[in-house]
């Protein structure tokens, strides 16, 4: 059985065909499925402002749409692509929105979003598999979403620290839960990289203060190094691109639409 594995997308399907998809007897994919320059734009322009100790600038309605829709069109138009090859399965990223998200969303901007994650896995073909384990032809797949760990907020110090500690101590004791319960996989799909693993933060398109940071997750490391699954695959930090091996674990960073085909 032949797996492909597609790093970070980012609504690039320039890049996505040139992917050898008619390979695969199965798609996996690490998140971050749509474009989020529009997003990320207005997110870093934000931390710059508090950085000089200004107030975040009130976007309007009309360009918080446009944000979300890049983000939701591309989306679409990666997995419509890639699902005529082989079964998708896939992870949200920190560029997807949950449906509650997109409710919350919806009644700021007082605009009606399309869900994204109603709407992708009511797609034929294409299985999200946030904080599940799936079996595909015997081989044992868990996909974790990406979540905020705590060790982000101590290396990073964002503003408003103890609120953001706060909810990130309840990601990362659902993230802990999670791989418990996973035990041992042939696959772990994750957004970001292990603490300290192909996760240092180099991009020009980071903030300053962010650069030489590491940007993994201490809780996916402890589950490698616990857990020994063969494989892991992830994504967002794509400066981090490469193989490391943890043990007996193979860790990809597979960044901006890089590739691995397997054979399990």
């Amino acid at each position: 059985m032949r797996i492909l594995v597609i790093g970070d997308p980012h609504g690039n399907l320039n890049k996505i065909k040139k992917i050898p998809v008619k390979k695969a007897d199965l798609i996996l994919l690490t998140g971050d499925l749509g474009s989020s320059n529009l997003m990320r734009k207005m997110a870093f322009e934000d931390i710059e402002r508090k950085k000089r100790g200004l107030q975040e600038k009130e976007y309007s309605s009309n360009t918080k749409k446009r944000a979300f829709m890049e983000a939701y069109d591309s989306t679409m138009q990666i997995i419509n692509y890639l699902k005529k090859f082989a079964p998708v399965f896939t992870i949200f990223g920190n560029v997807e929105s949950s449906n509650y998200e997109t409710k919350k969303y919806s009644k700021e901007i007082k605009t009606k979003l399309p869900y994204l994650y109603n709407n992708l896995n009511s797609t034929k073909n294409v299985r999200i598999i946030n904080n599940k384990i799936a079996n595909f032809n015997n081989a044992k797949i868990g996909g974790l979403e990406y979540f905020i760990d705590t060790i982000w907020i101590k290396e990073f110090k964002p503003a408003e620290f103890k609120k953001k500690m706060s909810e990130a101590k309840k990601q990362t004791d659902k993230a802990k839960r999670i791989l418990k319960n996973f035990g041992f996989l042939d696959i772990l799909i994750c957004h970001q990289p292990p603490y300290r693993v192909l996760d240092k933060v180099k991009s020009n398109f980071a903030p300053n203060q962010w650069k030489g940071k590491h940007a993994g997750s201490k809780t996916i490391l402890q589950y490698i190094k616990s857990k020994s699954p063969r494989y892991v695959f992830c994504g967002h930090i794509h400066e981090g691109k490469g193989r490391k091996k943890i043990g007996k674990t193979e860790v990809y960073n597979l960044g901006f639409c890089g590739y691995k085909l397997i054979n399990l």
